[in-house]
């Protein structure tokens, strides 16, 4: 009897620990548009995706490991809709082929507790968040402020967006208003992957603000060569319209491109119409900055305006309008699908799409 009583006992205490409560969720978003973008003189129609926001498919899951800790992983990968595949290539993109679908938009897995966070994998850069959260357009489609943000000044650093081999951690909740991150990426030999980070901010009633820094080691040299980002974004809720804006400037130190400077000026708002629709509009101006008259010559404006409409919780409609003024040795373009641009010449985008959400 003490026996069957022994491994009744010990057959539970097992079962208790193989279903420890954990889910996992499959979670996506699919965008498409119709996008019109003239450079120049030319001009080119497409079928587009991430007019509004990101067409992505992906994991998650979290499991209760006891004693108030959580574990929890994240696999998010880009999906082209137009084509049907992952991250476009030269044979995909006029529908020749398909690829496989990745996870480089996030892979992570996490530990969590009344500590915060620390998570491990490949994730978002803390200084590339402000560009999203405080631009009514985000970081999509032809309105977005990051049009006018120039990849090519960055010295050679993979880590405008994204950084692979990074380690976090985040700030837990409660913390009256308060969040933050922390972001530390080995290079492990790749040029302009070696990243460290912050953000950290303040959210509480209608006012978000939030300061973010990160610094890209692109090559130690001799000489070495660094690419640094400072942004500063806020937004403000008066119930009707939600006013944007934000400040960045990113400069390399070091190598062939030792003093090329990008800073970015937006302003702009949210404003509802009715109960599901929403009008965006935004005002980008780009500074450029070197130590050749071409380099001061990187100056650009954009205006973007735009209106979605919410057909549903997880579907919405939208048309974008954007026009973008550059100088004589800026070459932006509206989106980056669009035809060759000449710099000093201008670039003007409009898209119409359906954006859906599971």
């Amino acid at each position: 009897m003490k026996k069957s009583l022994l491994a009744l006992a010990a057959l539970t205490a097992f079962t208790g620990v193989a279903s420890a409560q954990s889910s996992v969720t499959l979670f996506g978003v699919i965008d498409a548009n119709m996008r019109n973008v003239k450079n120049s003189t030319s001009s080119l129609k497409t079928l587009s995706t991430d007019g509004m926001g990101s067409s992505r498919l992906g994991l998650r899951g979290t499991e209760d490991i006891g004693g108030g800790l959580r574990a929890a992983f994240w696999l998010e990968g880009s999906v082209n809709v137009d084509v049907g595949g992952g991250a476009k290539t030269a044979a995909t993109a006029n529908g020749s082929g398909a690829n496989g679908q990745d996870w480089q938009r996030r892979a992570t897995v996490s530990l969590l507790g009344g500590f915060g966070e620390i998570r491990l994998g490949r994730d978002y850069t803390p200084d590339f968040w402000n560009h999203n959260v405080f631009d009514p357009f985000g970081t999509n489609g032809v309105g977005s402020g990051t049009n006018l943000f120039n990849a090519s000044a960055a010295g050679g650093a993979t880590t405008i967006v994204r950084a692979n081999n990074s380690v976090g951690y985040f700030l837990p909740s409660g913390l009256g208003g308060m969040y933050g991150q922390l972001m530390m990426a080995a290079g492990e030999g790749a040029a302009g992957n070696k990243h460290v980070g912050f953000r950290f901010g303040y959210s509480a009633g209608p006012l978000n603000v939030a300061f973010a820094y990160g610094k890209t080691s692109v090559s130690d040299g001799p000489p070495s060569v660094d690419w640094k980002r400072i942004n500063l974004g806020a937004s403000y809720n008066l119930g009707f319209m939600t006013l944007m804006g934000h400040y960045i400037t990113a400069d390399v130190t070091g190598g062939t491109s030792n003093g090329v400077e990008t800073v970015n000026y937006l302003i702009g708002a949210n404003i509802k119409a009715g109960a599901q629709g929403t009008f965006k509009v935004s005002y980008v101006k780009s500074d450029g900055d070197g130590p050749t008259a071409s380099l001061k010559a990187r100056d650009a404006t954009q205006f973007a305006f735009g209106y979605q409409h919410a057909l549903s919780k997880r579907t919405s409609v939208y048309g974008h309008y954007s026009r973008i003024s550059n100088k004589s040795g800026a070459s932006y373009t509206a989106s980056s699908g669009g035809p060759a641009q000449t710099a000093g010449k201008g670039s003007t985008g409009y898209e119409f799409g359906v954006n859906h959400s599971f």
